[in-house]
């Protein structure tokens, strides 16, 4: 969970941080809902995605393992698990927003996210 708060707060600096610190005990009671595949090295989780039936609630990379191609693999073992796979993303997020275009997701809808106020947009994909 502490991986998720940071990951959070540090991809989008343009919502408050309260708003993740205020999710912080929903999430961690939602979570184990949901497909977790980790990453770990020496015996610490550096990263993880959440899957829940081909929607990717997120992947979350430590901040020293960013752009070491952890996330593309979190990514390509969702992948091999699904045909079909959607997410939601930030408009601001531009850097998460290129990362999901470069592996072929397409944007399919721009919403409000009623949560933040932000706009977000639905990406998918499929085989």
């Amino acid at each position: 969970m502490e991986l998720w708060l940071s990951t959070n707060i540090r991809a989008h600096d343009f919502i408050s941080r309260d708003y993740w610190v205020g999710n912080f005990e929903i999430v961690k009671g939602i979570l184990p809902d949901a497909q977790i595949y980790v990453y770990e090295l020496d015996d610490k989780i550096k990263a993880f995605v959440g899957i829940d039936n081909g929607y990717i609630a997120g992947i979350f990379v430590s901040d020293e393992m960013q752009s070491k191609g952890i996330g593309k693999q979190m990514l390509e073992k969702a992948k091999e698990l699904y045909s079909e796979l959607s997410l939601t993303v930030y408009q601001k997020n531009i850097k998460a927003v290129n990362f999901y275009q470069r592996e072929q997701f397409i944007i399919k809808q721009e919403q409000i996210d009623k949560n933040t106020g932000e706009i977000e947009y639905l990406m998918v994909w499929s085989k």
